[in-house]
């Protein structure tokens, strides 16, 4: 089959690396694979055996998804967005997918809605028609009010043959987060979590005994890395390792660095071997986004989630909810988060006893490449 992803990150970049997890899943089953992104580069994230595009990109304006800017920084024109929806109109009708996959969309993203439907459009006006899925994780933001769910239902009704919801039905359903009605659910394919193989320890020791923290590929982790270089104060017999993602990371790190001054913690710029550094890790800190917390549970590293909650945003402090009566685990709230409660988290997780490494439930991809091969053969 020839298998189409369209997905658009605008903060961090979780969406997309969950959409290359599925793509390499459609490539190892032998299925030829284009992938359309429309969020800042993230050339760290493994997109072997498929094909690329770039559309023009986009970023949040922080935690602000209704407003655009463009790579520079500047706000997102009707152009820029028209340009966009032309390359991807371009992509469908030259690739002329038989499976075609939104990220997120219509779920969410709704600020791209002119783009994704004419993609979809694109698709639907094919000679073939391909098989039309969404994918979403397991949480979703909920919607504000009762419209947008009856609008995104219509969209899935009216383009989509399925909706895969990439999570276990008994551990999260899709109606925690969002409403789910008879004719949505009747479009409902759950995937079990959707994570690349269990990491094997770090080949060379890297990140052994240390408390490595992540933040992302964004800004928005900034007081996760300053609580850290407190917290590591603290912890002078205890090696800190902060990874800083996103587009202005130079800049961040060096701002970093100034504030470390001589203690013992390590800065750098995102690591491709971040999930073979976790099984030897003393211990992780980090958000609560679904890709993170799916490497946590299989490396079985000692963990503390600060979850994402500005704005509006919920998901995270809802995932943080199920994850927090595990062993070695420790929900930490932003707005009780300093460099003092950081260091008592983490000194709790380190002595508590160990947290069994989950290895079933994660096969999500592959569950997914079947479910669409099984409804492209009814078509």
């Amino acid at each position: 089959m020839k298998v189409m992803i369209v997905v658009t990150h605008l903060l961090g970049t979780g969406h997309l690396s969950r959409a290359l997890t599925l793509g390499r899943a459609f490539v190892e089953d032998g299925h030829e694979t284009f992938v359309a992104t429309g969020g800042m580069p993230a050339p760290q994230l493994d997109s072997a055996g498929m094909t690329l595009l770039g559309l023009p990109p986009l970023r949040s304006d922080g935690t602000d998804f209704t407003r655009l800017l463009t790579q520079s920084g500047k706000v997102a024109e009707e152009a820029y967005h028209a340009a966009r929806a032309t390359a991807l109109v371009k992509a469908v009708q030259s690739f002329a997918p038989d499976v075609l996959i939104t990220e997120l969309f219509p779920f969410g993203r709704r600020s791209l809605a002119a783009e994704f439907l004419a993609g979809l459009q694109a698709a639907r006006d094919l000679p073939r028609k391909p098989i039309i899925l969404g994918s979403i994780r397991d949480i979703l933001a909920p919607p504000s009010k009762p419209s947008k769910a009856d609008r995104t239902e219509d969209i899935v009704c009216e383009y989509y043959d399925g909706v895969l919801v990439h999570s276990d039905q008994i551990v999260i359903p899709l109606a925690v987060s969002w409403p789910v009605t008879d004719r949505l659910n009747d479009r409902l394919y759950y995937t079990g979590f959707v994570a690349p193989k269990a990491p094997a320890p770090h080949p060379v020791g890297v990140g052994k005994d240390e408390v490595l923290v992540s933040a992302g590929g964004g800004s928005v982790g900034q007081p996760i890395f300053r609580a850290a270089i407190e917290a590591a104060r603290q912890m002078p017999n205890r090696r800190w390792r902060l990874l800083v993602g996103g587009q202005d990371a130079p800049a961040r790190i060096d701002q970093l660095r100034q504030l470390a001054g001589d203690i013992s913690v390590i800065i750098e710029p995102v690591r491709p071997d971040f999930r073979q550094m976790l099984p030897l890790a003393a211990a992780s800190v980090s958000m609560c986004g679904y890709n993170t917390a799916l490497d946590i549970l299989q490396s079985g590293t000692p963990a503390v989630f600060v979850p994402f909650d500005d704005g509006k945003e919920v998901e995270q402090s809802l995932r943080g909810q199920t994850l927090s009566e595990m062993p070695a685990t420790s929900v930490l709230p932003s707005k009780k988060l300093d460099g003092e409660t950081l260091a008592r988290a983490v000194a709790k997780v380190v002595t508590s006893n160990p947290r069994p490494i989950s290895d079933r439930g994660f096969d999500g991809a592959t569950k997914s490449v079947e479910i669409a091969k099984q409804l492209k053969a009814r078509a």
